[in-house]
């Protein structure tokens, strides 16, 4: 993964923010509008950009115009109540999202956005997320927000999406639940579920609405500074309101340096700055299913993206002997790894949390050996190489095809890459 994306947020987020941002970046507005309207929602609004001016700075502010309304999308104000807005539930808009043949990645960016919103909105008011009312997130101003810009990033190629901390604002929000303070309550559930580094810019305004909260805490990989990289590209979204800093949410482009390193003051030049994603971990414990079966499922859940899937040994009520099973997935293959557990084993409850983890920077090195080529795994901690480990996959096949020890093949492709990154 080498392409990045930075969200700089020093006047917060909102979801015409992210679209205005990433058309400023090079995403045509005609693809958007093309590949929204296969969500058959085309006849409820129309969607424009214009340049214009925040401070003497240039942004490009992008309308989501609503039909048969009297005011425009204002993202600082995306609680308030659109009467003309069909409320939607989530598995309306699932089905939607699914049946829009929208490209993969941008489909299921967008459904992970939308179920991690249902999570909060149903944690708020303390129902099932598939029986939240979706009154102003459900609308239709918003599923173009948050569709439109997992397009964008999908069309823009972005691997990885960091964001800085968010500004929390202040003053209070008329809502459809009536006034609300600010942060109104999603927004803070959407934080605490992610863990979002907040701080106060003194602006007495709605700031990060839920829409834009969802988009950052679902996709951004981290947040806090930004990743060591290589600006190629900007772009600058505009919010409606005049405030005290210019009201530009600043979206960086470009690609990962090789051997970043942060300076935060007089001799700390080398130091690495810290890699961490949020990942999902489903867990859930099971005695009485075949060991077969649990097998199998660890082959589909790998298929559906988990990071990794395993197996402990337990002793449960009654003193039966079970086993705990865990997941580690994508957030956004959360949804998927959870459909394949209630699908293939017997459980009838799974926890879900969403946890940090840090990893080490890596990447896959061909190396020929006199056998065939082995794929070598590399990783560094800082710019110094901690790990090297062959793929286990490629040095089995080459030893079963040479009728030699596995042991054997991993020893001489580690020598090959070795002699290959030796300073003689």
């Amino acid at each position: 993964m080498n392409k990045l994306a930075y969200l700089e947020c020093p006047t917060g987020i909102a979801g015409d923010m992210c679209l205005g941002a990433l058309v400023h970046g090079g995403v045509p507005l005609d693809y958007l509008i093309e590949k929204l309207s296969h969500l058959g929602i085309s006849d409820e609004y129309q969607l424009r950009a214009e340049l214009v001016h925040r401070h003497c700075q240039q942004a490009t502010k992008v309308y989501v115009d609503l039909y048969q309304s009297d005011h425009s999308h204002d993202e600082h104000h995306s609680e308030e109540l659109h009467s003309h807005s069909p409320t939607r539930h989530l598995p309306e808009i699932e089905q939607m999202i699914e049946s829009a043949g929208l490209p993969t990645q941008a489909q299921t960016w967008s459904l992970a956005v939308f179920r991690k919103l249902a999570q909060a909105e149903g944690a708020v008011h303390g129902i099932d997320p598939e029986r939240v009312h979706f009154h102003e997130v459900g609308a239709t101003d918003a599923i173009v927000d948050i569709v439109g810009t997992c397009l964008g990033l999908d069309w823009l190629g972005i691997d990885q999406l960091y964001c800085s901390a968010l500004p929390t604002g202040g003053g209070t929000v008329r809502a459809a639940h009536g006034q609300l303070p600010v942060p109104v309550p999603a927004v803070l559930k959407l934080w605490e579920m992610g863990q979002v580094p907040v701080y106060s810019n003194g602006i007495e305004r709605e700031l990060v609405t839920p829409t834009g909260a969802a988009i950052a805490t679902t996709l951004a990989t981290r947040f806090g500074t930004p990743p060591g990289m290589t600006i190629h590209n900007l772009g600058l979204g505009a919010g409606s309101h005049s405030l005290p800093l210019p009201n530009i949410l600043r979206l960086w482009i470009g690609m990962r340096c090789a051997h970043a390193t942060r300076t935060d003051g007089p001799g700390k030049e080398d130091l690495p700055s810290p890699n961490l994603e949020t990942i999902s971990v489903l867990e859930t414990q099971i005695d009485d299913l075949s060991p077969q079966a649990i097998a199998y499922v660890f082959d589909a859940l790998f298929a559906a993206g988990a990071v990794d899937v395993f197996t402990q040994p337990i002793v449960m009520k009654k003193s039966r002997l079970g086993v705990l099973l865990t997941v580690i997935s994508p957030p956004e293959k959360l949804s998927a790894c959870e459909a394949i557990l209630f699908r293939e084993t017997s459980t009838l409850g799974i926890r879900r949390s969403l946890q940090q983890r840090s990893i080490l920077r890596r990447e896959i090195q061909p190396v020929p050996t006199p056998y065939g080529e082995v794929r070598v795994k590399v990783a560094w901690t800082g710019n110094d190489i901690s790990n090297v480990q062959p793929e286990y996959e490629d040095c089995a096949q080459l030893a079963r095809a040479s009728n030699l020890p596995w042991r054997q093949v991993r020893q001489l492709a580690l020598q090959c890459w070795y002699q290959m990154n030796s300073d003689g």
